[in-house]
């Protein structure tokens, strides 16, 4: 082709236009938030030079914005790259165009680019800071919204969505990222909600801020709507990278192997001390987590919400298991509506991506109350129980302690799916903890007794002993092995290695209607 010929000369003028449609002045007002630019984003999370752009020269459907030109790119970047190496699809909103608004061509771009995700098999992400839809468009803005939940919903299961909040995302735009498998959030910088402080204002009369009513501290410990806050941007999207490098591309793969070098076969004596004589003084579960993971690392999901149950990612032999892990310092371990919800969402995602499930199990029951019957603990603890009932993956227990009632039916028991099930010796198995059955079991001679206090301790030592002891469960098959703590990693590697082509029957059906 001729350099010098005209159209070379359009071609090149083509790029330059693109290119200079990225001005500094709009890089530095984001800079000044806080914030990155939409491709200093793509930049950081994507491998050096793997990124392809797609649609950059499509343009807005209106022009009526007070500018001469038409819009190139209509306010998104779509494309795709490699993330350590493996592919991913991306959209990144940008701010600085439109306010990053979503119109008719735009969504049109998010929605090419979920479509390829998912007939290829690869993870989307969405990088999002946007006002909302954009009003000079109307009713084809809120339509490009539904395509795209439309595809949100398709995708689930299929392929891992992550939706990464860099800005505003209000009205109908966070369903999107509820939709998704995972949300992350910038602190003080990003921000979620159906109605805006404006709203609130002039319909309840209160005033609030942005970050009160929708911050990333708010959706990370109150609502639970976003699983990981970082920071800053730079974090934010490292975070996501890491994320990546536990889940498979689809749910057609297994999660990708990755050599750490930990000793299988480690000997944890400290493990034996972890759980306290007392069985009603607490000890952090995480703890345990890292003396039994590879390296001792993982990666916590939903940190500040529900604290009272761990969930996340980590090793074993270099393959990523799911963990859900009663914490025992929270709330006794006990088991309420948000931890209900919080670990049952984690386990179907699980499910759903081929990836096996540890459970650390230390729960004296459900949390009672009236706040808790009445908010439908009942229907929400039911969740938890239907995703482990659900789930196909290799699912592997470890009563730690407590193990009381019906929590023990729902933390991954033998009878409801569990595979192996083990208990350390201090593990305590009964219908109810020992001072309420000696309360109920003695209720005559504990009225009667002249030392009441020391015969109902007696007595709960005597029902710990001869009832709730873990060799009773083990005699029946209820437990497959009382093991001594510090061989805990050695019994769980050899437990997963063995499921490795594990295969459940399931029925022909739709699906299944677990109680929402």
């Amino acid at each position: 082709m001729d350099i010098e010929g005209k159209y070379f000369k359009d071609f090149l003028a083509r790029g330059e236009k693109q290119k200079n449609h990225r001005s500094e002045k709009t890089a530095e007002k984001q800079h000044s938030k806080g914030k990155l630019t939409a491709w200093e984003r793509i930049e950081l999370l994507f491998d050096e030079g793997t990124f392809e752009e797609i649609d950059k020269f499509v343009t807005s459907a209106s022009v009526d914005f007070g500018k001469a030109d038409k819009i190139l790119g209509d306010g998104v970047i779509t494309g795709h790259g490699k993330i350590s190496g493996r592919l991913a699809f991306v959209f990144s909103q940008d701010f600085t165009i439109m306010g990053g608004s979503l119109g008719s061509v735009h969504a049109a771009k998010i929605a090419k680019i979920q479509d390829m995700a998912l007939k290829t098999g690869a993870p989307l992400i969405g990088l999002i800071d946007s006002g909302g839809a954009r009003i000079q468009e109307g009713v084809q803005s809120l339509a490009g919204y539904s395509g795209i939940f439309f595809r949100n919903v398709k995708s689930s299961g299929v392929i891992p969505q992550i939706s990464v909040i860099m800005g505003p995302a209000a009205g109908g735009a966070v369903y999107s990222p509820a939709l998704t498998d995972f949300v992350f959030m910038t602190d003080k910088t990003s921000y979620m909600f159906v109605t805006g402080p404006n709203v609130v204002k002039e319909v309840l009369n209160e005033d609030v801020s942005f970050e009160e009513l929708g911050g990333a501290s708010i959706h990370g410990k109150k609502s639970g709507v976003s699983h990981f806050v970082y920071d800053d941007e730079e974090n934010t999207i490292k975070g996501v990278r890491r994320l990546l490098s536990y889940i498979p591309s689809n749910n057609m793969e297994h999660p990708p192997f990755i050599d750490t070098f930990d000793v299988e076969g480690r000997f944890e004596e400290k493990l034996r001390d972890v759980v306290p004589d007392d069985p009603n003084k607490p000890y952090d579960v995480k703890d345990v987590i890292r003396l039994i993971v590879d390296n001792g690392r993982y990666m916590e999901v939903s940190e500040g919400f529900a604290q009272n149950i761990f969930i996340g990612f980590a090793r074993l032999a270099g393959k990523t298991i799911g963990i859900i892990a009663n914490q025992p310092k929270v709330l006794a371990g006990t088991l309420d509506i948000n931890a209900s919800m919080k670990a049952a969402r984690f386990i179907r995602f699980c499910d759903a991506y081929n990836i096996p499930l540890l459970v650390l199990e230390d729960v004296p029951g459900f949390l009672p109350g009236i706040n808790q019957e009445h908010g439908g603990l009942i229907k929400h603890g039911a969740k938890l129980l239907y995703a482990f009932c659900e789930a196909v993956v290799p699912r592997v227990t470890v009563i730690l302690r407590k193990s009381y009632g019906g929590a023990y039916c729902v933390m991954n028991s033998k009878n409801i799916g569990g595979d192996f099930n083990f208990a350390w010796p201090t593990a305590e198995i009964a219908v109810m903890g020992p001072e309420g059955a000696v309360a109920i079991l003695y209720k005559k001679e504990l009225d009667e007794a002249e030392d009441k206090a020391k015969l109902k301790k007696d007595l709960a030592q005597k029902y710990r002993n001869e009832i709730a002891n873990p060799y009773v469960a083990e005699d029946k098959g209820y437990i497959d092995e009382v093991i001594d703590p510090a061989v805990t990693r050695t019994k769980l590697i050899s437990a997963f290695q063995a499921l490795e082509n594990k295969h459940v029957y399931v029925p022909d059906r739709r699906h299944g209607n677990i109680p929402l």
